[in-house]
């Protein structure tokens, strides 16, 4: 039996870097609990959940039964889904009183990604909080997004709690908010719920990787701040001893073992499960039973044999040298978390200064390091974050110095408190985002993204005030002014390279973000295949296995882009700038 779960609780919460397996493990949890008689609803909190496709079932915004498991039911918590209900509620009752001009105006302010926060966090306290909504079930699991915006997440109840203790926002927030006041002892409820360990687990889920183990280090720290405690690691997709049985499987299991024998004493004191990689994807009812089975893997037992070669795979280095035919351009990575976005991000940035131009490698993820994945200063590598808090000091610093120099005292005080609203960070990492996106004029912005659903809620911000600025031009105007969103759309400026796994349900969210980046009249510009085993051409048994599993999804990148590469799965992390440049190679 696995430590995590023992004498479950009613809440397990999961969650973890990008690409851990959060996920799967959350799934075969729920599957697990209904087995055993109990009623379980599963929740997800992620904006790129794939909770659906590893069911094979449509699920979306209402609480929806899984048929192969009596007992079990899910619910996706959808961004667009929740803040369209959430507009409608704030606007039935006032649609036959009010102007069409005035439903227009609220409707306008309900339209950012402030609002979707609110939506999603609304519907994310309602099941944690009210024992009513989930009065039909034992257990209640989380399956959340991507560390760096599980953390905002779980800061939210206190962050809104507090602003609505001491007075509501600016004007550009005062539509979203109508509905906020009435769940102040929501907000209150949500807060106990994750403070009480007797009620909530919340458990890490971490790969044996330097990288993913520090994260779940930084959220242990950052958790225990917010007087969240967790309580439980889990170490995903182990390579087991007995399959490290030719050089590549055998570094690979080497680096695991110092990286787990050098984690940080306070994510080692708690209790710690480990879970063996599995021969194949956790994509099905089969695959998750067997994902907490801890019998040995059938698949691994067969005799070694190689994938197969295709020498016609592309790599990294040809898309490089397209680039560095010009001299500048906004290049965006952007996927699924935990797909390698940051690395490929750094390697291409470290690519053209070795090729003399002028770079800039920057982050929209609040739980990206460049530092570590750079592991050092690169000559003539300029690197920056868009820090969402340092952004927001900036931003409220300058609107006092600036709005507030005119304003008597009073008016002051009323202005730092309107600078308060969670709100603001939306306005203020949209500014840092869009100053990036200029600089690219002159020199090549390398530019590494927060996880998909949160990148495209980022675009949606920049359509939004798109909209707000053009709307105001007349047509002689409107020829003059280049807005973020033009120069995101100008493929001269602009090329994002969608990063993806050759694994089922990476390139499923590939595929889907590449169509909802057409819908805005941004067109992909190259996918890349990270990570690829078919590439490397082990000859362990498990790892030959899953390299041929590789071949389906490798034909299907291949059919969609117009421009590909493939990254070969390396003997050592890719960490530092001559581990990134192996990468090109």
């Amino acid at each position: 039996m696995f430590n995590f779960l023992a004498d479950a609780p009613r809440h397990f919460f999961f969650t973890g870097k990008g690409g851990v397996g959060k996920t799967s493990i959350a799934c075969a949890t729920a599957v697990h609990l209904a087995r055993q008689g109990k009623r379980v609803l599963l929740v997800s909190t992620d904006p790129a959940s794939n909770v659906a496709q590893v069911f094979g079932v449509t699920i979306g915004n209402t609480i929806t039964q899984i048929p192969a498991v009596p007992g079990l039911a899910a619910l996706e918590i959808n961004p667009d889904q929740a803040a369209a209900a959430y507009r409608d509620k704030i606007l039935e009752p006032v649609r036959a009183i009010l102007p069409i001009k005035e439903i227009e105006a609220i409707t306008e302010q309900l339209s950012g990604s402030c609002t979707t926060e609110i939506a999603s966090f609304n519907e994310f306290t309602d099941l944690l909080a009210d024992p009513e909504m989930t009065r039909d079930y034992d257990h209640v699991i989380f399956d959340t997004a991507p560390t760096g915006h599980t953390i905002r997440l779980l800061q939210l109840p206190g962050s809104w709690t507090s602003y609505l203790d001491n007075g509501k926002g600016d004007a550009s927030c005062l539509g979203p908010m109508s509905g906020l006041e009435k769940n102040r002892a929501t907000y209150r409820a949500a807060v106990q719920a994750l403070t009480d360990p007797t009620h909530t687990r919340l458990v890490l889920i971490a790969r044996a990787q330097q990288s993913t183990l520090r994260e779940v280090a930084r959220t242990l720290d950052e958790l225990a701040e917010l007087d969240i405690h967790a309580t439980n690691l889990v170490v995903n997709g182990q390579l087991p001893a007995s399959a490290a049985t030719d050089d590549l499987s055998r570094a690979i299991h080497g680096r695991e073992q110092a990286a787990l024998s050098g984690m940080p004493a306070a994510l080692a004191a708690l209790p710690r499960d480990t879970i063996e990689l599995k021969s194949v994807n956790m994509v099905g009812l089969d695959a998750l039973e067997a994902l907490l089975d801890e019998r040995v893997d059938a698949d691994a037992a067969e005799e070694p044999q190689a994938a197969e070669d295709d020498v016609t795979m592309p790599r990294l280095a040809t898309l490089v040298d397209e680039l560095a035919l010009a001299d500048h351009g906004l290049v965006m990575t952007m996927g699924k978390g935990g797909v390698g976005k940051t690395t490929v991000a750094a390697a291409i940035a470290v690519a053209l200064v070795q090729r003399g131009k002028k770079v800039l490698l920057t982050t929209t993820d609040p739980a990206a390091h460049l530092s570590t994945t750079l592991e050092g200063d690169v000559p003539g590598l300029e690197v920056s974050a868009i820090d969402p808090e340092q952004a927001t000091q900036e931003y409220r610093d300058r609107v006092m110095a600036s709005k507030g120099s005119k304003l008597d005292d009073a008016g002051r005080a009323a202005l730092a408190e309107d600078l308060m609203s969670p709100c603001t960070e939306e306005i203020a990492v949209f500014q840092q985002f869009s100053r990036a996106v200029n600089r690219a004029r002159e020199q090549f912005v390398i530019m590494d993204t927060a996880p998909t659903g949160h990148t495209l809620l980022l675009m949606d911000a920049t359509g939004a005030y798109h909209r707000d600025i053009t709307r105001h031009l007349d047509g002689a105007q409107r020829d003059h002014v280049t807005t973020p969103l033009m120069r995101l759309q100008d493929p001269q400026h602009t090329k994002v390279v969608v990063v993806t796994l050759p694994e089922t349900t990476p390139v499923t969210e590939a595929q889907a973000l590449a169509a909802d980046l057409e819908r805005t009249t941004i067109h992909p510009w190259a996918w890349v295949v990270n990570n690829s085993l078919a590439a490397a051409h082990p000859t362990s048994s498990l790892l030959a296995t899953r390299a041929r599993s590789e071949q389906q999804q490798l034909d299907h990148v291949a059919a969609c882009a117009s421009r590909w590469a493939v990254v070969p799965t390396q003997t050592t992390e890719p960490v530092g700038a001559q581990h990134l440049i192996e990468l090109i190679r």
